[in-house]
């Protein structure tokens, strides 16, 4: 991405933490950042367009490795991954299931699945159906925890989080 994009989307950002995503206009974007509207429209249609690079950057950019086959080790990285979403300034509230299809996510998740499976550490299924369901029971619990904050501190909500996820995917 070239250092104008950066700066744009860096922009949208920091207003996204100062007066929420509600309140983003291209035209702010475009002062915070220092450059002319034309240059942000010629990069993005709308508002809409610009939060969803900016959040499909800082998902790529906060992902775990899923490599390797180990039902252990993928649920520590889901759940690193869940964590950082959720205590990420501009990602946090944000619906994310799109978004990690369109960074990659859903796919990388998807074939840690499959090779898990392959490895047996995972359970049988379609691989495409059980990423979906994890990312979604991630997503849920990311942006749900401030609802249950008081009963799960942040170490038993990873650990109920992993408990979760591993009941799911371990074999029958």
């Amino acid at each position: 991405m070239s250092s104008r994009n950066d700066a744009i989307l860096d922009a949208a950002a920091e207003l996204i933490r100062r007066d929420g995503v509600q309140r983003l206009r291209l035209s702010d974007v475009a002062r915070q950042a220092g450059v002319s509207r034309p240059t942000v429209y010629r990069r993005w249609p709308d508002v809409y367009a610009v939060v969803s690079a900016l959040l499909i950057r800082r998902l790529q950019d906060i992902q775990p490795s899923l490599d390797g086959n180990d039902r252990t080790a993928l649920v520590r990285a889901i759940v690193a991954t869940a964590m950082r979403i959720r205590d990420d300034e501009v990602l946090g509230g944000v619906p994310l299931s799109d978004l990690a299809v369109r960074a990659g996510y859903a796919d990388a998740l998807r074939t840690a699945i499959a090779r898990g499976q392959r490895a047996g550490t995972i359970r049988q299924g379609r691989a495409d159906r059980i990423a979906a369901m994890v990312l979604l029971i991630a997503q849920s619990t990311a942006q749900s925890n401030r609802l249950v904050a008081d009963v799960l501190p942040d170490r038993a909500w990873r650990r109920e989080l992993a408990t979760a996820l591993d009941g799911y995917l371990r074999p029958c």
